[in-house]
């Protein structure tokens, strides 16, 4: 780890390094550029401790049991419940035990410098690191500085969640017990995931949705798919209900939480799942006219705007909320970075250019590890409707597929793909069910590559697999 004098220049210096700021310094070091990285926690970020490893370890066991269940002469072998302690030991295996050595040995390992302490702007390109033991130093960046310090979880202003010590999803992902009773707030990705891996593990859950319906950002159908297993499940989910106020008796009490419907609920701890905001309060964005707290505007190379030096990647642009839409990001602006330091070659900042982010835009992929899994990438029906395309939805009975039957016994899922009609090209793919997240990447590429419906006629799925859906959509929508 670099010790670096009180002054220091680099080409680039980024701030943060989770996956994020690990990708940019990974381009602008291939490119021969030097690369400062400052990290105030654990290099490796969010990501990697408190979000996707972590919760990916904990789900995958609930998830491979339910599917297990529906496996003839497999299901009696799966009927007790699951070892929770043998769980939390792969989760913490997973975190790597919340350690970064392996991490800071990889940045460095490219050759970026690494700056434990906390990074603020201080000034056109010169970041101020302050570091565990208060000492200062100041980097100057000839070419670029990058924030990727990306986001936190969001506890809303109820009365008395200040002091029931609630879970965010930092502390979802960590615990070292499973609660008797586990009330979790919101009913979105996060929401989902945690309520399905701690009822698998043993908890009580009981979920309180605002809203009339689980993953609103979806399909209405994962929603529902997902929701009626989780009740299947022995979870409980409440939809149109809110959180007035919560309390704990004494340290180690139970939590009562009050609705807005007048019921109350008791548990052992509270999930708020409610949310994300840029982690960006602390970061100097005053000293270069941004507003500090605030998600910041960038154009499709990650480039603040505004700015000819300052770049913004990952969660704290609030384009995609994903890590690996944000490591996608990274790519982009790394490059970008590097081409205009260099000038070759010039920025190609045009739709599905080398230094642009169209995907953000256009095709956004994401996964919910859940029981059912819910897979999705690009437009919605009602997204594209909204945003002026004439559009047809395509749906199919995932259970009618030959794969389908074979994977699991009793299979449940859906299938739509939304046609652009004027083009006949997709604009978004939604599959709900047992072993769909590996379905994703091909409804990506097609997506992605505006592959036209009478070419994707000739991609013959491998029968019997589950894939073979892409066969039945196309007959459907030719009728």
């Amino acid at each position: 780890m670099t010790d670096a004098a009180q002054d220091t220049e680099y080409d680039v210096v980024v701030i943060g390094a989770g996956p994020v700021g690990e990708n940019v310094a990974d381009r602008t070091r291939a490119a021969g550029l030097s690369t400062a990285v400052v990290e105030s926690e654990l290099v490796g970020g969010e990501c990697s401790y408190w979000a996707c490893m972590p919760s990916k370890a904990l789900l995958r066991p609930v998830v491979a049991r339910a599917d297990a269940r529906k496996v003839p002469g497999l299901d009696g072998a799966v009927r007790g419940p699951l070892d929770a302690d043998a769980v939390l030991a792969y989760r913490d295996d997973e975190a790597a035990h919340w350690k970064d050595d392996g991490q800071v040995a990889w940045l460095e390992g490219i050759g970026a410098d690494v700056h434990r302490g906390r990074g603020r702007l201080s000034g056109v390109r010169q970041v101020t690191v302050t570091g565990p033991d208060g000492t200062e130093k100041r980097l100057t960046a000839r070419h670029a500085v990058a924030v990727c310090t990306g986001s936190r979880a969001v506890v809303p202003p109820l009365p008395g969640a200040d002091g029931v010590r609630p879970w965010t999803s930092r502390e979802a992902t960590s615990a070292h017990q499973v609660p008797g009773r586990l009330v979790v707030v919101g009913g979105g990705v996060v929401g989902v995931e945690m309520a399905t891996a701690w009822q698998g593990l043993g908890a009580q859950v009981t979920m309180l949705v605002r809203g009339d319906r689980l993953l609103p950002k979806m399909e209405p159908f994962a929603g529902e798919l997902v929701g009626e297993a989780l009740t299947g499940a022995g979870a409980r989910v409440l939809t149109g209900v809110s959180a007035s106020s919560v309390r704990r008796e004494g340290e180690n009490g139970p939590v009562t939480v009050e609705l807005d419907d007048g019921r109350s609920l008791e548990a052992d701890e509270i999930l708020f799942a409610t949310g994300r905001a840029p982690r960006t309060d602390d970061l100097g964005l005053d000293t270069v006219g941004l507003e500090p707290g605030s998600w910041l505007s960038v154009d499709d190379s990650c480039r603040v705007e505004g700015s000819d030096w300052l770049y913004a990647v990952g969660d704290v642009n609030h384009r995609a909320l994903l890590t690996h839409q944000g490591k996608y990001q990274a790519r982009v602006a790394g490059a970008a970075i590097a081409a205009r330091a260099t000038g070759t070659p010039p920025p190609a900042t045009g739709r599905w250019g080398a230094h642009a982010a169209t995907a953000d835009h256009a095709a956004v992929p994401q996964v919910v590890f859940t029981d059912p899994e819910a897979a999705s990438v690009g437009l919605t029906l009602a997204e594209a409707e909204e945003a002026g395309h004439r559009v047809r939805a395509v749906d199919y009975d995932l259970a009618s597929v030959a794969g389908s039957g074979l994977y699991v016994k009793g299979y449940r899922g859906h299938a739509r793909m939304v046609v652009d009609l004027d083009r006949e090209v997709l604009l978004g793919v939604t599959f709900v069910g047992p072993g769909v997240g590996e379905l994703l990447h091909s409804a990506t590429v097609a997506v992605v590559g505006e592959v036209p419906l009478d070419r994707l006629w000739h991609a013959v799925p491998a029968y019997p697999t589950i894939s073979e859906v892409w066969l039945r959509l196309l007959e459907t929508f030719r009728g």
